[in-house]
């Protein structure tokens, strides 16, 4: 509004006034003290009567007053008109102030009024409600003396009925504990001896229940198991029930075990017995004496005992709660107990179990040395009684399952209804997480390693008692007899489980593996170890020692691995495998004398070359085999009889030697395919040579027709000595048993020289040619080479502008070709 803007006008002139006064005021130092905060009305007069300045002081203040009241006056003239204003609308406040005064006194008036009519119904209301609360209570609290009353006359007559009543009277305390509860029931007369027997009467129950569940723990019978298990659920403590008996069991097994490997209790009989002599004074030594280790397994006999006994009542337990079901909820009661805890109490209490076992044994082992070295070295013993522990619970449980699904329940059988899955036991079926039978035997595994490497030291022994530094000899036969006996010993201790068996098998095979290379120190590999000139040398008499050493190791381990009954396949292949390194080694040893042998047939038969056989057919009788078949023969028979006779592995040896047998009747066919020129009594001579090759090579195997196609070559090559080219290039054993490159070969023989052969083309000597075939074993690379002899040839011809070719040529392109074509 318009007066207001000129108030706020006003109001700015009278503030400029008022700061110019202000600052006058202000410059003066006489009144800058009274503008502090801190200003006090005593120390100023004190310091000016200390200064004795009062008179002036005084007249100062004087001046100071009389000019603010001059700005006073100044001001109110300057604003007189805003100063009315303010004080008219102050007037007009204090009305409207009054008005709304009596205003609030009108409304306190009303409420006051109200809450008179209010007060005396909600008053009404309270009272009424709290007298109807406290008859509803007493009306609920009738009702429940009532049943009460009533249950409790029920339940007198179900306890007189016994135990065929027990779960009904059961049944009646659960309804007795409900109405007992969020209710105060003491005091109340009527009822006070109903209560009392109410808790004999639940004592006795739970009493009686417990009774018959332990005894149909004890009996396996499901039907009194069942009615106990119902007894506790009508109860409502059947997960309370269920924990105790099982902790119960765990707590008994846990003082079996401690008991069991208590090493005072196991050494007072052998230190009483110790001290029985009056007069002797011998140390204890209770860990080595019969009696600590009879102890020590006769206990660990019952404790295995103990363990399948819990285990058993357990798990018939565990079959009970999955077959049993409340008939009148339909529940099943292993459904009940999951609701808070694992469905499978077997899993877990056979969990709590084997960590038991594991940390007792280690707990044991630990505090007593005679406890450790007794499992230890007897740790077949201690897993036999393991195995036939987890055996006798695995039969245990195809037994429970008939006995539960067949025998215990055919008064109820809606309540156990039989299922498929039931019978996936814990110690019938493998869970893909969990493996039980190996839980079990985890506790055994520090005592397995340590008699593993017990094992292997024993093995170890025998070998390095026999093969000492520096000998330069193999064991003896009493030497090997020893180490055999020692594998048997191992193998039979170990047979009583499969995984023990496979643990031993490995140690057997590095047993082997060290005995070749003990064996291999002892080869000799000079230059003498492969001669085949003159008599054995020493180096070759050891070698021939070493093998048959190897042999008889070989055969009698054989030996005992047939002896040995259900023994695992895969320890019996890993025995296997190191004996086959065995008959590496043996042949290793071997080979560099058959190389030898090998090279000297292969030259003895190449000598056939320095001998005549372009001579023809004369009346004078023909020796009956060549030079060079004598020396075969000699060499052959020599080398057998000074050399491989006096191995003991005959087996071996023919089956080294019928491989020299197959090459040298190669080779003998070869060369003979190769001789040039070759006249009619020549070939009388060389098909005498092909009968003597037959009495050759026969010491060298077991007999000559086992060798196969060598053998058939031998026989099928002969005739041919004297049939037509024609009739050889049309032979049936062409290509199949002959090779096609040996028949080209051997007509060369009827060819004029100008038609030379591919070792005389490529000026090859008949060693270099052998070797070159030796290298190219595919045919058709040879019959390549064979064809460039033949179109060489053909050039040469039309070089001297022949006229024709020779006759057998065209028989053996036709035969070329033929060759090529099946080569494809």
């Amino acid at each position: 509004s318009g007066r207001d803007q000129m108030a706020n006008m006003d109001g700015c002139g009278g503030a400029a006034l008022v700061q110019d006064s202000v600052k006058e005021l202000l410059s003066d130092e006489c009144y800058a003290e009274f503008l502090k905060e801190e200003f006090d009305v005593k120390t100023y007069t004190a310091q000016s009567i200390h200064q004795a300045v009062i008179v002036e002081q005084l007249a100062k203040l004087a001046q100071g007053i009389s000019q603010l009241d001059k700005e006073l006056h100044v001001q109110v003239v300057a604003r007189h008109e805003n100063l009315l204003a303010q004080a008219t609308g102050i007037e007009s406040l204090e009305g409207v102030l009054q008005m709304m005064q009596t205003r609030i006194s009108a409304l306190q008036c009303t409420i006051d009024r109200i809450r008179g009519k209010i007060i005396d119904p909600y008053n009404k209301i309270v009272a009424r409600t709290a007298q109807l609360a406290r008859l509803q209570a007493a009306c609920d609290l009738l009702r429940r003396i009532i049943r009460i009353l009533y249950l409790t006359k029920r339940l007198q007559g179900q306890l007189q009925g016994g135990s065929r009543e027990i779960t009904k009277a059961a049944q009646s305390l659960n309804e007795l504990d409900y109405l007992s509860q969020g209710v105060d029931l003491s005091g109340i007369e009527v009822i006070e001896n109903d209560l009392l027997f109410i808790a004999r009467a639940r004592l006795e129950i739970e009493n009686q229940a417990k009774r018959l569940l332990e005894q149909g723990m004890e009996t396996q019978n499901p039907t009194q198991v069942g009615t106990a298990l119902q007894v506790f659920y009508n109860l409502g403590t059947l997960k309370e029930t269920i924990s105790n008996v099982v902790d119960g069991y765990q707590v008994s097994l846990e003082d079996n075990i401690s008991s069991a490997l208590d090493i005072k209790v196991l050494t007072q009989p052998v230190q009483s017995t110790m001290r029985a002599g009056p007069g002797r004074a011998t140390m204890p030594t209770p860990g080595n004496t019969p009696a600590f280790r009879a102890a020590l397994w006769t206990n660990m006999e019952k404790l295995m005992d103990q363990i399948c006994a819990a285990c058993g009542q357990v798990q018939h337990l565990q079959k009970v709660l999955t077959k049993k079901r409340d008939p009148v909820t339909h529940v099943c009661f292993i459904d009940e107990i999951a609701k808070d805890s694992h469905t499978d109490i077997l899993y877990v209490f056979w969990n709590s179990v084997t960590a038991m076992l594991a940390l007792k044994f280690q707990q044991a082992t630990n505090s007593s040395s005679f406890l450790k070295q007794a499992f230890e070295g007897e740790y077949p013993k201690l897993l036999r009684l393991y195995n036939d522990l987890w055996k006798r619970l695995h039969q245990y449980s195809h037994s429970i399952q008939s006995s539960v699904t067949t025998g215990g329940f055919t008064d109820t059988p809606p309540e156990f209804p039989i299922e498929e899955e039931d019978a996936q036991d814990l110690f019938m079926l493998k869970k893909q997480d969990y493996d039980p039978e190996k839980a079990l035997k985890d506790s055994l595994q520090f005592y397995e390693s340590a008699y593993l490497s017990k094992s292997l030291s024993r093995l170890f022994d025998p070998i390095n008692l026999v093969f000492p530094p520096g000998g330069r000899n193999p064991p003896s036969n009493d030497e090997l007899d020893s180490i055999i006996k020692t594998i048997t010993s191992e193998f039979n201790v170990a047979s009583v489980d499969p995984n023990l068996s496979l643990a031993v098998a490995k140690n057997v095979a590095k047993t082997i593996h060290l005995f070749g290379v003990k064996s291999e120190q002892l080869l000799s590999t000079q230059g003498d170890a492969s001669q085949v000139i003159g008599p054995l040398t020493e180096g070759q008499r050891r070698n021939v020692a070493v093998v048959n050493s190897l042999y008889k190791l070989h055969q009698s381990v054989l030996k005992v691995l047939s002896a040995l009954n259900s023994f695992p396949l895969k320890a019996e292949q890993t025995v296997r495998t190191a004996l086959e390194t065995v008959q590496a080694l043996m042949g290793s040893a071997v080979q560099p004398l058959l190389n030898s042998v090998e090279d000297s047939i292969e030259a003895i038969i190449i000598t056939m070359h320095q001998e005549d056989f372009a001579g023809s057919l004369s009346g004078k009788p023909e020796v009956p085999c060549s030079l060079y078949m004598k020396e075969l023969q000699g060499f052959i028979s020599r080398i057998m009889s000074d050399y491989f006779k006096n191995f003991e592995c005959v087996d071996f040896i023919y089956d080294s030697t019928e491989n020299i047998a197959q090459r040298a009747i190669q080779l003998f066919i070869r060369n003979a395919s190769l001789l040039r020129p070759l006249g009619e009594g020549g070939k009388m001579r060389l098909a005498a040579d092909f009968a003597q090759m037959e009495l050759a090579v026969a010491p060298l195997c077991r007999r000559v027709s086992d060798l196969g196609k060598s053998y058939r070559l031998l026989r099928s090559f002969r005739p041919l000595l004297f049939q037509t080219s024609e009739h050889i290039a049309n032979s049936p054993a062409a290509g199949d048993i002959i090779p096609y490159s040996t028949i080209l070969h051997f007509l060369f023989t009827r060819a004029p020289t100008d038609l030379k052969s591919p070792h005389q083309r490529a000026e090859w000597s008949i060693a270099r040619y052998s070797q070159w075939l030796d290298d190219h074993p595919s045919e058709k690379d040879r019959l390549i080479l064979i064809r460039g002899s033949l179109e060489a040839y053909v050039q040469s011809v039309r070089a001297r502008e022949g006229k024709e070719f020779a006759s057998v040529y065209p028989v053996m392109l036709q035969l070329l070709q033929k060759a090529m074509v099946a080569g494809q």
